[in-house]
């Protein structure tokens, strides 16, 4: 038995702090950028209308940078008794290449469609926080996949480490599947499960950064906000 507690009380400690923290910051953030950070959501609300290519483009550049910082703090902090790989992804429990962008697929998919789902600023019947809807979405994610490639669902969060201890083993799995799950789930979302009424002349205006969907998301979020403080 104790062989098994020193296993799966640091993996509970693991994805109690990774649901803990997302969801602080996307709570914290949330409205100055959306809160995106990852690149899957990025290209996935790039896919969806929701963001231009500029835009995208910055906020992946500033999710790579912030995360590389990040890392290196991290690897500078840590004694390095214990800082080992940096949690580094990688495949374990013979899982296969193949195996291991199907799993991130998966685990990005659900992840990016609750996002989808919760921050959705047409729904009337949603008053609850979308910030800790996503933090359980990354628990879940770590429930099922920790012990196959160590749940990435973020192409940024496997390079970053990985670029501060120089180990790629298999590293494109961590962008291949991470990317796909997300065009994946905003395909699903935005244009099979509860399709938006843009024009292709408005899709193209938001892609070109003519049109900005985002100041009026932000007003409908706040009236959200405060019916859900009065909810409270």
């Amino acid at each position: 038995m104790p062989p098994l507690g020193r296993r799966v009380v640091p993996a509970i400690h693991l994805k109690t702090g990774l649901r803990a923290s997302i969801a602080t910051m996307v709570q914290a953030v949330g409205h100055v950028s959306g809160a995106h950070i990852n690149p899957a959501v990025t290209v996935a609300f790039l896919v969806g209308s929701h963001i231009s290519f500029l835009r995208a483009l910055f906020y992946i550049l500033a999710q790579i940078l912030g995360g590389l910082v990040g890392a290196g703090i991290l690897y500078a902090v840590v004694p390095a008794t214990i800082r080992g790989n940096l949690a580094i992804n990688a495949l374990s429990n013979n899982t296969s290449p193949g195996q291991g962008v199907a799993i991130e697929i998966i685990l990005t998919f659900q992840l990016v469609l609750c996002i989808f789902a919760s921050t959705d600023s047409r729904r009337s019947d949603n008053i609850g926080s979308p910030s800790l809807s996503i933090g359980l979405s990354v628990t879940l994610g770590h429930l099922v996949g920790i012990y196959y490639t160590g749940c990435s669902m973020n192409p940024v969060r496997s390079l970053s480490p990985a670029v501060i201890v120089k180990r790629f083993s298999n590293h494109w799995v961590f962008w291949v599947g991470p990317l796909v799950g997300g065009i994946l789930a905003a395909v699903v979302y935005n244009y099979l499960l509860y399709p938006t009424k843009k024009s292709a002349a408005q899709k193209i205006a938001i892609l070109i950064g003519t049109y900005d969907e985002e100041e009026e998301w932000e007003s409908r979020q706040d009236q959200r906000r405060r019916k859900s403080i009065e909810c409270s």
